[in-house]
This record gives C-alpha cells, structure tokens and sequence, in this order.
C-alpha cells in the first residue's frame, strides 16, 4: 500500500459491482461525515448521533444536479468498524450510479481506498488484531457451515485469547531470565528452571495441538478432495451425477468414455466435498489419450485426501477388489479409502457379504467397512454420505465441536516456527545452558507467537496480508 494514511478519509463500493437493488458506497476517516454532507441535501448529519439512519438526496454541489436518492448511515468514532468515523451511503445498484457518487466524492476531498485497506484501519486503531482481521477475510469466503463456524469463533477472538494466554505465561519466565541477565556478574536465579520446564512442556503440548487442527483447518477451508477410482464401467461418472444431481459427467457402457478428470463440489453435513470423477483403470488402454488419463488418475490419487474405490458387484471378485486396493494404495499407506460396491440391485447378499469380509482384512485388518449402492436407480446414497463422513471424521480429519482450528497457512508456520524455540529452550535446559542463550530461544517464541495476533508484525507482512482483501472491505 503505497499512499496509506490515517489522516485520509477513504472511499469505496463494499458491495459486489454489477446491476443489484441497492450498492453501497462506505467512507472512513476524519472527514467522512463533511465530505458526505457536501452532497447531502435533507438535513445536517453534523448534528446527528450515530448509529442513525437518515433519507435524502445526493447532488452535484456545483450544479445542483440530482444523483442519487440515498440512504446514509452514520458511525462516529470510536464505535465502528474501523473505529473512525464511517458513512454508508445505500444507493441503488446501477454502475453508472455508483461511478457518479464516487466521482462526486473524491472531488471532495476522499480517496479511493486500497485493498483491505478499512479492515487494515480497523487493526491499526485496535478494533481488531491481525488474526481477528484474517478471520473476516475467511468469514467473507465460508461457503460451508463448519468454515462459517471456524471463521466467526477466529474473528470472535477464540484464536487470539488462546495464543495470549500463551504468551503471557511465557513473559512472566522471560522476564525473570532477563532479569537474571543484568545480574550476571552476581551469578544468581530468579527463574526456577523445575517450573520452567514444566511450562515449556505444557505450551509446546497445546501448540502441536493446534498445530494437528491445521490439517482439519485446511480440509475446512479448501474441501474434502476425494477421488472416484476403479476400472472402466464401475459406475464412477454415474456416481458423480448422483452425488451433484445434476448431468455433470458424460455416461456410457463403452469402456473408458472418461478421458480426463471431472470434478464439482457438494456440501454434506457442513463438510465441503470436492467430488473427482477419473479415468477407469485398466492395464491396456485402448489408446494414448485413454492411457494419459489413467496416468493423471493415479496422479490424482496421489493428491487426494479420500479415496473413494468403486467396484462393478457383478464383475469382479472379493480377491479382485482387495488387489486392487492393495495396488492403488502401495504408497499411500495413510490414504483413507471407502471401498463402494455398485449395481447392489443385480448382487445377491451372500455376494455382499464376501465383499465386507474381503475388505474388512484389507490394508492390515484396518476393519474398513464396503458400503453397496446402486448409482444408476440412486440407491444407497444416504448409506454413502454416511460412510464419507464417517471415514473423514475417524481419519482425523474433520470433527465437530472443535474449539480452536488453524485454518492460515501463515499462522501454521508461525506456530511451527515457536514450537522450534520452544524445543531448543527445553533442550538448553536440559544441557544446563546459560541464560543468554535461553532467553534468546524464547524471546524468538515470543515473537513467532506474537506475529500471528500481529503483537510484533512489520509493514511487509500486513501488506502481504491485506492486499488479498477485496478494496471495500
């Protein structure tokens, strides 16, 4: 951000550009409420409290010329958003519009803000701190319930507070090492090295803890990726139509009609799935296209956090269907993978039961369960959203009623940079290491823990993060 100021009174549209109802144009700082006054023509908003809202007309103050019948919200400092006075002006929704009423304003005086640049204002002047200004970026972009919900209780401050009391516990040793520092020369310990090894083991104890939530925080964030595998006429594209109910995939009874992966997202339980239709395994493809995307399949396979393996009930064999498996998760040892035999309306049950048995012992006798559907006639789908689920959760990778998630791959690598001084002072304990070197370790926690809540932070960094910000926000 290059021309940012706080003494600059910023405008922008905060609601998305295009035709609509109504746009809203929001302005912040010192000179927001007489920048709007000078094209507002019902009445005073100097005099007005705020938190108030008040109808009337925008007009051209050199001619007199109507632009735009409005209604202008007031916010006085310091109880808004950027805790600087803020004025809404609801419009309605033309381009043309809106284009006019910024115009007008800036040639009062305003500037166009930059991105993010209110939620930045709202950080700087300590209505939010840095985690809590990321959360509203995340809150904008949930397009599931468990985002929505890891986004509002990271916004709320249940992040921030649990880093806090972190950092607080490490201060008060902090400080009495340093403390030791300047008095070295006396050779004494103000900083009982018993307790602070038990503190070290319990800090470093809740932030692996945090640290493993962050696999679960990215499922949340970016979705489920899971991979429909198995041979040539298994169902897999049928499948995927069912899942989406919609036609998304092509379907046909000649081998290999899938070339390439296809792949569309569904919500399921407030899990966001990315569902991925592939081409159907086989050794000998039919020809190089058709080998190219067996190739990219497994190369999927390899980038997925399920597996989902889809088996023909009347086509192959209990042994066929564990080889198979075995095959495709050689590598991928830590692989969830839900084993789903299709066209259950043509397979007798004695069938099926040969089937659970066979999976049940693969993989290591992991007690993996085969869920039989019929995709063609959308039989068996709730049994199959129940299973997705259930595999997700019992992998460990998603759960409900998690207080603290890490869904920023900048906080994760700023606990994993604090778990690493967190270790060294445990280590340097435990060699008898002088205070110098002790306190360094964990004044350098301290700041990797710091960095995230934006305690200690530098104007690159908030760049980099406010930048992503769309410019109303």
């Amino acid at each position: 951000m290059t021309s940012f100021a706080l003494s600059d009174t910023i405008v922008a549209l905060s609601t998305p550009p295009g035709a609509g109802a109504l746009a809203v144009v929001r302005l912040s700082g010192p000179d927001a409420v007489g920048i709007t006054q000078a094209l507002f023509s019902k009445k005073s908003l100097a005099s007005q409290p705020g938190h108030t809202l008040h109808y009337g007309a925008l007009r051209e103050p050199a001619s007199g010329e109507l632009l735009d019948e409005v209604v202008v919200a007031l916010y006085r400092a310091p109880r808004s958003y950027t805790r600087e006075d803020v004025v809404e002006i609801s419009g309605h929704g033309s381009d043309f519009i809106v284009r006019q009423i910024l115009a007008a304003l800036l040639r009062q005086g305003a500037r166009l803000a930059e991105a993010g640049e209110f939620t930045k204002r709202a950080f700087l002047n300590g209505a939010l701190d840095l985690a809590q200004a990321e959360a509203v970026a995340d809150l904008i972009a949930a397009d599931s319930a468990l985002s929505h919900q890891v986004a509002l209780n990271q916004l709320r401050g249940g992040f921030s507070d649990e880093l806090r009391g972190l950092r607080a516990q490490l201060v008060q040793f902090a400080a009495l090492l340093e403390l030791e520092l300047d008095f070295g020369e006396e050779d004494v310990e103000f900083a009982d090295r018993t307790g602070l090894a038990r503190l070290l083991a319990q800090v470093q104890g809740v932030v692996r803890g945090l640290l493993r939530s962050f696999e679960l925080g990215n499922v949340i964030k970016n979705g489920i990726t899971t991979v429909i595998a198995g041979r040539p006429n298994a169902g897999k594209s049928t499948l995927l139509n069912a899942l989406l109910r919609e036609e998304r995939a092509i379907v046909s009874a000649i081998p290999g009609t899938t070339r390439d992966f296809i792949e569309d997202e569904v919500s399921l339980d407030g899990l966001r799935f990315r569902f991925v239709d592939t081409a159907g395994l086989r050794d000998n493809p039919a020809d190089e296209v058709e080998a190219i995307g067996v190739r990219r399949t497994r190369e999927r396979i390899g980038q997925a956090a399920l597996l989902l393996y889809l088996f023909d009930l009347t086509e192959l064999t209990p042994d066929e269907v564990r080889a198979d498996v075995a095959e495709l998760t050689a590598s991928l040892p830590k692989l969830p993978v839900l084993v789903v035999g299709n066209k259950r309306d043509l397979a007798s049950q004695a069938a099926a039961g040969s089937y659970q048995a066979a999976v049940a012992g693969n993989r290591g006798g992991d007690g993996a369960q085969a869920v039989f559907i019929s995709a063609g006639r959308q039989e068996g789908l709730d049994e199959l959203q129940t299973a997705l689920l259930a595999q997700v959760r019992g992998a460990g990778l998603a759960t409900t009623g998690t207080t603290t998630i890490v869904t920023n791959v900048r906080h994760a690598r700023a606990l994993e940079e604090a778990l690493g001084y967190l270790a060294a002072v445990e280590q340097g304990l435990f060699e008898g290491r002088g205070t110098e070197l002790l306190a360094a370790d964990l004044r350098h926690a301290l700041a990797a823990l710091g960095s995230i809540t934006g305690d200690i932070s530098n104007d690159d960094l908030l760049t980099s993060i406010f930048t992503q910000f769309c410019i109303g926000k």
